[in-house]
């Protein structure tokens, strides 16, 4: 009886940069992010831009969209590099294989972050389960699973391209109900380690 050693996928490719997701120390992103650009590496670092309210002070902030995350656009000469970047931890695997991240994946997390919603929601009118396009704004075309409701006006969606649930103000004009959920809640969904609620 031969065993053979279980073969993992590699997307790194010589020649074509792809993107991939990587592990930066807690609270070292952006600091990883400069490091990779200084050594003519590309990175993107999706911020969010928040606003703190203290006792004496206002304080507009932006934090990573997914925290200890920043994504990497690299060829197989460069993995080395990236990992040898003072405060990345490692690449984010999937089951050991190093999967490249689509490029219109990254286009979605970009518009996610342009996107400014935060309005009120009138309660009753979607439950979890549902199977939801957003139908206004920037994500306008983005279809996903009505996971959870949080409150009248936050959502929880996790939306397909992504593979990752993203907690959202969202207007109920701004969603259309796809198919109707079977009333309960959604199933749950094991897509790899992306999982952030805004």
């Amino acid at each position: 009886m031969s065993t053979t050693a279980p073969r993992y996928e590699d997307h790194l490719d010589a020649k074509e940069a792809r993107w991939f997701a990587v592990y930066a120390r807690y609270k070292r992103e952006k600091l990883v992010a400069r490091r990779l650009q200084e050594k003519g590496i590309e990175c993107y670092l999706p911020l969010q831009r928040l606003t703190r309210y203290y006792t004496r002070k206002v304080k507009k902030v932006e934090l990573p969209l997914i925290s200890g995350y920043l994504f990497t656009r690299i060829t197989r000469q460069e993995y080395v590099p990236v990992l040898e970047t003072q405060d990345v931890v490692q690449f984010v695997r999937f089951s050991r294989n190093l999967i490249s991240i689509p490029e219109r994946e990254i286009d979605i997390i970009r518009r996610v972050v342009g996107e400014n919603v935060d309005i009120e929601v009138q309660p009753g009118s979607f439950r979890p389960g549902d199977a939801v396009e957003i139908i206004g704004g920037q994500l306008t075309g983005l279809k996903g699973i009505l996971l959870e409701r949080r409150s009248d006006k936050n959502f929880v969606i996790e939306l397909d391209s992504l593979g990752y649930s993203l907690l959202m103000q969202v207007d109920p004009a701004l969603l259309r109900r796809l198919r109707p959920g079977a009333g309960g809640p959604a199933p749950q969904r094991n897509r790899g380690d992306f999982e952030k609620y805004l």
